[in-house]
């Protein structure tokens, strides 16, 4: 679920939202984006559709296991899929290129609902953010994870142009305790 500090992060997202002209929200239907996503509907009034494409690439074999459990594993196959994703992509995983395509798929999608080039929020996750970035700027998919991406910052995309990442203004003092 989401934590704590992730609600407060969507609801400040969701305030800064709410001053801006945002036709329609999409989400991935996995549960963290999907949370993040209904808190910024709430705050906007604007409509949420759930897309498949959306959901977060599958790590395979490593799903459900920590970071420090994979690096414990021969060799620290974590270290080699941090250092190229592509070619340490954990065994039974889901190829970038295949998550690349998806991402590709729903932002197509979204766009042909908003012919008139509505603004909409995608929410979804790192490793799809991050895919979908390398192609608006021409990245190989083996540099995904130099990408910094903060937890509810703003990446604006024109596609194919990015005009912004990691804005994240809105996020100011939400890290610190409740009061404090």
């Amino acid at each position: 679920p989401l934590s704590e500090l992730g609600q407060r992060q969507a609801e400040a997202l969701g305030a800064a939202l709410a001053r801006r002209r945002i036709a329609a929200i999409y989400a991935s239907p996995l549960q963290r984006a999907h949370r993040t996503a209904e808190i910024v509907a709430a705050a906007t009034g604007v409509p949420l559709a759930a897309i498949e494409d959306l959901r977060e690439l599958s790590l395979g074999e490593w799903e459900g296991c920590t970071v420090d459990e994979v690096r414990a594993r021969p060799g620290d196959p974590y270290s080699c899929w941090v250092r190229d994703p592509v070619g340490g992509m954990p065994p039974g995983g889901e190829p970038l290129a295949e998550v690349q395509a998806r991402v590709l798929r729903a932002i197509t999608e979204i766009e042909r609902a908003h012919p008139n080039g509505d603004d909409v929020l995608v929410v979804c996750h790192g490793g799809v953010i991050s895919a979908y970035l390398a192609h608006c700027l021409s990245l190989p998919l083996s540099s995904i994870w130099r990408l910094m991406l903060f937890n509810c910052s703003i990446r604006e995309v024109a596609p194919p142009r990015v005009l912004t990442i990691n804005e994240t203004t809105h996020l100011r003092g939400v890290a610190e305790p409740p009061g404090g």
